[in-house]
């Protein structure tokens, strides 16, 4: 069996929640724990890091585990989804699993797993957490697929639980009121375990629910948004982030995007319980993890900067009202007068109201990735007309960014983005 074909076992015999949407999604922890049990409960071998929200767990993973790194610690990170190879999703010390594992993995067990029918994600999570014994890891940190309480990730006994953010994604699984989703998430939160909670955006009512919920467990709770552990924070000329810490001084962060100042407060707490919890982590540790978190762990798509000028290039993998608000907010305020905006998205969002977000005074190019959740390109197109958004419809991303690049001028700024899956054909393509 070639990798190729272990990977393609893994998206069409099991179905894959990236690819098809809704029909992909198993709700329960049924085949989970029998995955669990087959292979000896590997995540009871070493610390596990659990991290949920609806947007920032993947940066707020990234950064974390690049700290733990430099600690001098042996990281596992598992997280999703994967933009180029599915590797990506299971890493140690920023190292990809090997093509040969996911191989042997698929060949050695797919008897097993046939009559579970089992669902992409609990096999992928199964191989993580097996792959993260094996290697033997100090410690893992571990991403949330979607919510939380039934999440497959959920079997762990964790040494912290964080929680980045809440805001409307996935309702037709997590409810359709923040309070709802909210619940779904705080179903991390473990007995005497420590959570951080990133930011409830003053909504009392989800501040209650985690707050509730905490009490229930015995589970010491702390809200990063009313710390002062960034004092304060500030846009370098190239448009990185540079924070005045409380604990760690001056960092200089290779994540620019406009949500980062929130994450940043979320890591610092986390950094600062784990510490608590015995973990040896220095300032310094956590300047150079901030920094480094891009070559240290491979995270892309982040305010991705494909290309410094002639023109300017940048990619980002929000894909939700909440994370293409900001987005919009960071276009608008770079006051360009030939900004051009490559766009997707899948048509299991909330497209007009992401949408509307996002500045009018730029040429779109909409398009449509490979995928079968994707929103065909003239349907978006028609949406995007009633928020004042103009422009012409592309088949695929790579015609649509080719056409971006012929139409910029030296000086322009091309934005690629509006789902995961447009990022992932942008990259492939470069």
């Amino acid at each position: 069996m070639t990798y190729s074909e272990a990977t393609d076992y893994l998206f069409n015999m099991a179905p894959l929640f990236q690819n098809i949407g809704a029909n992909a999604y198993k709700e329960g922890l049924a085949n989970t724990l029998t995955l669990d049990r087959h292979f000896g409960h590997p995540h009871r071998s070493y610390r596990t890091i659990h991290v949920a929200g609806t947007n920032g767990k993947g940066s707020t993973s990234h950064t974390l585990a690049s700290i733990l790194q430099d600690a001098g610690y042996k990281v596992g990170l598992y997280t999703s989804p994967h933009l180029k190879d599915f590797r990506e999703r299971i890493r140690v010390n920023g190292q990809m699993i090997s093509e040969q594992r996911v191989i042997d993995f698929v060949t050695q067990e797919r008897d097993f797993f046939a009559p579970l029918h089992p669902s992409f994600f609990e096999l992928s999570t199964a191989l993580a957490f097996l792959y993260f014994k094996e290697q033997k890891v100090d410690v893992a940190v571990i991403e949330v697929g979607l919510g939380g309480k039934l999440d497959c990730t959920n079997i762990i006994s964790p040494e912290l639980s964080i929680i980045t953010n809440i805001s409307f994604d996935h309702m037709q699984f997590l409810g359709n009121t923040l309070e709802s989703i909210a619940g779904e998430k705080a179903g991390i939160i473990k007995d005497n375990t420590p959570v951080v909670i990133g930011e409830t955006n003053g909504h009392k009512a989800v501040k209650a629910v985690f707050t509730t919920t905490a009490k229930a467990k015995n589970a010491p709770i702390l809200f990063a948004d009313e710390t002062d552990v960034v004092k304060h924070s500030e846009r370098t000329s190239e448009g990185f982030w540079k924070y005045e810490t409380k604990n760690a001084g001056t960092l200089h962060a290779a994540l620019a995007g406009e949500c980062q100042p929130r994450n940043t407060a979320t890591i610092l707490c986390a950094a600062e319980i784990l510490k608590e919890k015995g973990f040896h982590i220095s300032s310094e540790n956590i300047r150079r993890g901030f920094s480094d978190v891009c070559t240290s762990t491979g995270l892309m798509g982040r305010w991705q900067r494909i290309q410094r000028n002639h023109p300017t290039i940048v990619c980002d993998i929000a894909h939700n009202p909440a994370g293409l608000s900001l987005i919009g907010k960071q276009l608008s305020e770079l006051h360009h007068n030939d900004l051009h905006i490559v766009i997707g998205m899948v048509s299991d969002k909330d497209v007009r109201h992401s949408l509307s977000y996002l500045p009018q005074n730029a040429r779109y190019y909409f398009t449509q990735a490979g995928v079968k959740r994707a929103m065909p390109a003239h349907e978006l197109a028609a949406i995007a007309k009633e928020s004042g958004l103009e422009g012409e419809i592309y088949n695929n991303v790579k015609e649509a960014f080719e056409a971006a690049k012929h139409h910029a001028s030296s000086d322009g700024f091309i934005y690629v983005g509006g789902s995961t899956f447009i990022v992932s054909d942008l990259l492939n393509a470069l």
